[in-house]
């Protein structure tokens, strides 16, 4: 079974949450689930991609399908999903004033020594007069995103990524690094 086709089934659980989440330890629950379904959803995606057609073929996957995983998840939770970074790839991702500062504890964090897959912050903000809850988790950089994300990339990934993405700053990463974040916003 395709693994876009799996989101609703695995998110049926997720979904009864936010009508009813009383609790920050819900709703940060909740959120952790959505970001594991996406995340295992785009690393599904992109495996198979590279495995299939090579590295260029997951760029593919990246500028595509991880947008409407993201439009997936969040029309199932009525949340807003998405991914961010202060190294951007693609503009359309570029973090808001309070992602910025929860990307730039995470690097302080991160320098500080703790590891990037255990970086998680949530918190409850006023936002236009309406209580929301946002939630952020790191994105570590792994070995398979250093094929694109890496200091030393192959021509044929650097051609398709000049070519896709001309300002593009997501490079000179080593792994462990946070590539970026997960967000999620839920109105409440």
């Amino acid at each position: 079974m395709n693994r876009l086709t799996m989101i609703p089934v695995a998110l049926a659980l997720v979904a009864v949450i936010p009508a009813q989440a009383e609790s920050v330890d819900e709703r940060v629950a909740a959120s952790q689930a959505a970001i594991q379904d996406f995340a295992g959803s785009l690393q599904g995606h992109l495996m198979e991609a590279m495995q299939e057609g090579g590295p260029t073929e997951g760029i593919s996957v990246c500028r595509q399908v991880a947008p409407q995983i993201a439009e997936d998840i969040s029309a199932e939770t009525g949340w807003s999903v998405g991914r961010t970074s202060l190294k951007l790839r693609n503009p359309d991702n570029a973090p808001d004033e309070w992602e910025r500062a929860v990307l730039e504890q995470f690097e302080a964090r991160r320098a500080a020594g703790e590891p990037a897959s255990e970086l998680v912050y949530h918190e409850t903000v006023q936002e236009d007069g309406e209580e929301v809850f946002r939630f952020m988790r790191a994105i570590p950089t792994g070995g398979l995103c250093l094929t694109c994300h890496g200091s030393e990339l192959g021509g044929d990934i650097q051609h398709a990524l000049e070519r896709l993405y001309p300002e593009d700053q997501a490079v000179g990463y080593s792994e462990g690094d946070v590539r970026g974040a997960f967000t999620i916003i839920q109105r409440m």
